[in-house]
């Protein structure tokens, strides 16, 4: 049964790196009746994980443009902000971690930097297939959707997840099926591929979230995993949390009353 009381993924994207912003998320978090909150960011905001990038960055140069834009900060200044915030008596438990965008090809480069700080917690993200990212609307359309058969794109995706999960690296992964977010579907049916994400997420003891976040970003009309992929997973044990990915505060918690 899902633990509704906790927000496993909430973004602080859109804001600075202060203590005052994170106690807007904080300060929503409670209003939501959320106990415990997990914040974190993208990896693709600080310029120490640059290297992570390389493949997408060489793909396209819309989506070098796209990642020079989102690179604003040190992961310096980031360790910074958790140490304050954790010298604080706070309402409600505090989490803080990354949403690191796992690429196979820097695995050394990860469990490198990954090491650097004490995380609560580390979610591994699958936002591009060798070099095309799959989620920016338009772009994306053009130069994977378009060009790529359907099917190949899900294969690769979901070798891609259990990849992550196989690679020790994290304690939960980000939404394990959001690749469905434009309502573009394979040929075959994918219940054998839950299965198989079930299977080693649970040898693993790794988490995957029951993500929210395309049912109203996207307007995807399931509302967090496909309810199929849920039922596999609550039957194999494995761990799942529930997840807006609010990257606003008034986001958090959303939709949490309507996962089945």
């Amino acid at each position: 049964m899902l633990q509704k009381m906790i927000d496993g993924h909430t973004h602080l994207e859109n804001g600075d790196l202060t203590k005052e912003y994170v106690h807007q998320f904080i300060d929503a978090a409670i209003q939501k009746g959320i106990d415990h909150l997990h914040i974190l960011d993208h990896t693709h905001r600080f310029y120490e994980f640059r290297e992570l990038y390389d493949e997408v960055c060489n793909f396209d140069y819309r989506q070098k443009q796209w990642v020079d834009k989102k690179q604003k900060n040190s992961i310096y200044e980031y360790y910074d902000l958790i140490e304050e915030i954790k010298k604080e008596k706070l309402p409600i438990k505090v989490s803080f971690g990354l949403e690191v965008c796992f690429s196979p090809y820097h695995i050394s480069f990860l469990k490198n930097k990954l090491n650097e700080f004490p995380y609560d917690f580390l979610v591994g993200a699958i936002h591009s297939i060798d070099g095309a990212i799959y989620d920016l609307h338009d772009l994306s359309k053009e130069i994977i959707w378009s060009k790529v058969p359907v099917d190949t794109i899900y294969k690769r995706y979901y070798q891609l997840l259990i990849e992550a999960i196989d690679s020790k690296l994290f304690t939960q992964i980000a939404h394990p099926d959001v690749i469905k977010m434009y309502e573009i579907y394979p040929s075959y049916d994918l219940t054998s591929t839950y299965e198989k994400i079930g299977q080693h997420a649970f040898q693993s003891h790794v988490a995957l979230e029951d993500n929210t976040g395309a049912s109203y970003r996207y307007h995807h009309p399931e509302i967090g995993l496909n309810p199929k992929f849920r039922e596999i997973l609550i039957n194999q044990n494995v761990k799942i949390i529930p997840c807006s990915d609010a990257h606003y505060p008034e986001d958090i918690g959303k939709n949490f009353e309507r996962i089945i």
